[in-house]
């Protein structure tokens, strides 16, 4: 029989947003309705089980709650609506739409959470996902079914990035989810897409900072369940776009204090790993199917790249990209997928060029410290100084967008204004066919 034909009365407890009641039959994450003795009712889901005794985190709070209110368990976890009529829609933590559009409590429902995909159905990653940000089509390329942070700190334009390639990217559906947000960047997020063509083919679910904390842990869950099923019956490329994990982590230990468990590093739970490593092994290329990206943002507290979040993530991910200063860089970021695309869907040239750009870049920082040391300066020295003034201006800045293909011409021809073609120690073939001789000839 369905646990929503039994009404629990009388709750135990009462700790901040946190109830406690005695139940049998209940599962783990399973979604309640508690009513009130006024009537009003709200959502709340299991995160605890002792025996009989349930715990129970109440979306709206426990705020005015009575002991004497009653709890109903529908028997399943949170649903959210799925089809594509959400496309273009603005869902918040809940999973009830908050843009004002048409109904949707006729459409079908699918529940959200569940387990990863059988490693038999993975499609080993080829393809890649052209962004038009050449620090990350050149040097670390997003490849389809990457699950893939952005290590940054507060005041960077994480979300500015975030947004920008979640409009340029090459992919059939975005779907954004957003963690604890301001509502200025809510409102940056969602204008952002229409602005740019792109809020027809993305689906956005949306936890601001003033909602109830235990929305922020269903929206990944929630977003990743409607990629999931937009990629298995729709064939569609999916790339979920999840802002900010950090505050995600956050709000599971604000929730584990308040159930009294027992810490491990830094306040947070000793699942962490588990819990993150849930979340992004979503990210899959399904055989015979289309495929789900995973690109998230993670803020280092004090830039601390040690801190709980970002090492446990970088432990389940495959690299990062490493924002800082406004810029992408080069040597902090890292792809783990970009050997199988690099040469092989992009031109033969690739390889090279990200390689021999990297070692002049790393060549001119080394001029600049004896620059700043003022010591004497050699001829190549000057050449590395102009080449790496004109890599951070038209590569590293983040607003720059161009082509992957124009952007690999744009490296020869910045090669080209710094230095000889013996001088760049490449393949001579490919000198031979790129390098652009006419500019040495003006």
């Amino acid at each position: 029989m369905f646990q929503d034909l039994v009404r629990h009365t009388r709750l135990e407890e009462i700790v901040g947003d946190t109830i406690k009641v005695k139940a049998r039959g209940v599962a783990f994450g399973d979604i309640a309705v508690v009513e009130n003795v006024d009537g009003e009712t709200s959502i709340a889901k299991v995160v605890e089980l002792d025996r009989d005794l349930v715990s129970l985190q109440v979306f709206a709070g426990g705020k005015g709650l009575s002991t004497e209110a009653s709890v109903r368990f529908l028997g399943h976890p949170l649903e959210v609506v799925y089809s594509e009529n959400i496309l273009g829609r603005v869902f918040r933590g809940s999973g009830e739409p908050i843009d004002g559009g048409p109904d949707l409590s006729s459409e079908p429902q699918i529940r959200t959470g569940g387990p990863t995909v059988n490693p038999m159905m993975r499609v080993m990653p080829t393809r890649m996902i052209e962004t038009t940000v050449p620090m990350i089509d050149l040097f670390n390329c997003l490849v389809e079914s990457q699950k893939i942070p952005i290590f940054s700190v507060a005041g960077e334009p994480y979300n500015e990035l975030l947004a920008r390639i979640g409009f340029q990217a090459d992919a059939d559906v975005v779907v954004f989810g957003g963690l604890g947000l301001v509502f200025d960047d809510f409102h940056f997020f969602r204008t952002t897409f229409e602005e740019h063509g792109v809020f027809h083919r993305t689906v956005m679910f949306v936890n601001q900072a003033i909602d109830p904390i235990v929305e922020r842990i269903l929206v990944p869950d929630m977003a990743l369940a409607v990629a999931e099923r937009f990629a298995v019956e729709k064939n569609k490329r999916v790339l979920v776009l999840l802002t900010d994990m950090t505050a995600y982590a956050d709000a599971l230990k604000e929730i584990s204090i308040a159930l009294e468990r027992v810490p491990a590093t830094r306040g947070y739970t000793g699942d962490l790993y588990t819990q993150l490593a849930r979340r992004y092994e979503k990210a899959c290329d399904f055989k015979g199917a289309g495929s789900v990206t995973i690109l998230t943002v993670t803020t280092m507290p004090g830039g601390d790249i040690t801190h709980p979040v970002p090492d446990n993530t970088g432990y389940i991910t495959e690299g990062q990209f490493y924002l800082h200063d406004g810029i992408i860089d080069p040597f902090g970021s890292l792809s783990r997928l970009k050997q199988h695309v690099v040469g092989k869907v992009t031109r033969e040239d690739h390889g090279q060029i990200m390689n021999t750009m990297i070692r002049f870049y790393a060549s001119a920082l080394e001029a600049q410290k004896k620059q700043a040391m003022a010591f004497e300066l050699s001829p190549f020295d000057e050449k590395l100084l102009k080449f790496g003034q004109f890599f951070r201006e038209r590569f590293m800045d983040i607003r720059v967008s161009m082509p992957v293909t124009e952007a690999l011409n744009r490296c020869w021809e910045t090669l080209a204004e710094c230095f000889e073609p013996q001088e760049l120690l490449m393949k001579e073939a490919l000198i031979e066919k790129y390098y652009p001789r006419h500019l040495k000839e003006e």
